[in-house]
């Protein structure tokens, strides 16, 4: 596969770190409309092919599939140009800024008949896997409670960088600059989290946003902090379930976690996701008497990237696709119409 990367910053270099281990994959190309950061980015990973647009590239034309690691107000005009290119797509998270922009981008890769992958990357988690596995087996009997959270504290630690001096994290705090905050940023990671782990979807939903004050008059520079900075949601499980599903960036002492708990009549299930390593606990058999919860083992999976590769060179659709992230994509604009409305809705 001869992949292009399109937008540099922080998580192209994540992505490329992993795509150079696949055997078969070859980074043939890089796009950015910075020149210094494109250069910077193409000097690290010996990339020859530079384009400072996406037209560019497209003219040129020499590549299989494109990587779209742009800001998520960009994923919806570049991925349009690519699928009518005729080019497979990997493209970051959440797919676009709302549903109506998800669905076209759904509708035309799924006419186009080229490869659509979104990376929600918490799918490579193993111990995710394997309690999905469990659920879709039996091993829990009926589902009956979810809980999820993803906690991140860069708004109270400097641990990834001082999000009050750069870019790469002030934006996400603007509205004005493509973000949805927490919701749109990583609520896509979590609800996917919930819904395939707990192996069901997400029927109605109700939720509640917060956006604290981080700077005098709500502004640092060119950006106005408007973006919600923490969320709380009660959903409704196609599988009669019911759940509760919280993130925010102000939690101290979480650099970056997921949790995910599924409770089933004969059993139940704890996935815990940190930088240093993932578990999967299980309550099952004797242990629902006693309260005793013990690890279970899980084998490695393949990742989103090996998957992807893997895809491209045999023409067999993966998950999660766009229709898949769309859809997490009505979850999410309704919610934010339900913080406005105070009112429940059926997704």
């Amino acid at each position: 596969m001869r992949l292009l990367v399109l937008g540099t910053g922080v998580m192209a270099k994540n992505q490329l770190a992993r795509f150079s281990l696949i055997d078969g994959v070859t980074v043939v190309g890089a796009v950015d409309t910075d020149p210094e950061r494109l250069s910077a980015f193409a000097d690290k990973f010996n990339i020859e092919k530079r384009f400072l647009s996406l037209e560019e590239a497209i003219a040129w034309g020499e590549f299989d599939a494109a990587t779209n690691v742009t800001p998520d107000r960009i994923h919806h005009p570049t991925t349009m140009a690519l699928i009518a290119a005729g080019k497979h797509v990997f493209c970051e998270k959440p797919l676009a800024e709302n549903y109506a922009k998800a669905l076209e981008m759904t509708e035309a890769a799924e006419k186009a008949g080229v490869i659509n992958m979104v990376n929600l990357t918490y799918r490579n988690v193993a111990p995710l896997q394997r309690a999905r596995e469990m659920v879709l087996s039996g091993e829990l009997g009926t589902i009956r409670h979810v809980e999820a959270s993803y906690l991140q504290s860069w708004l109270v630690s400097r641990a990834w960088g001082d999000w009050r001096t750069e870019s790469t994290w002030l934006w996400r705090l603007s509205t004005g600059h493509g973000s949805n905050g927490v919701l749109g940023d990583v609520g896509i990671h979590i609800l996917d989290f919930a819904a395939y782990g707990a192996a069901t979807d997400i029927d109605h939903v109700f939720a509640r946003l917060k956006t604290f004050n981080k700077a005098p008059g709500g502004q640092i520079g060119e950006y106005m902090l408007d973006a919600n900075d923490s969320f709380t949601m009660s959903v409704d499980f196609a599988n009669g379930a019911l759940g509760v599903i919280h993130a925010s960036r102000w939690a101290t002492g979480h650099l970056n976690e997921l949790k995910l708990r599924i409770y089933g009549e004969k059993g139940s299930l704890e996935v815990i996701h940190r930088p240093n390593g993932s578990e999967l606990h299980g309550c099952l058999g004797e242990g629902v008497e006693t309260a005793t919860w013990t690890q279970i083992e899980v084998e490695p999976v393949a990742t989103n990237y090996e998957r992807f590769a893997e895809a491209v060179a045999t023409g067999v659709q993966p998950d999660p696709n766009f229709r898949h992230a769309a859809n997490l994509q009505k979850v999410l604009d309704l919610a934010m119409v339900t913080e406005r409305e105070r009112r429940e809705l059926k997704v």
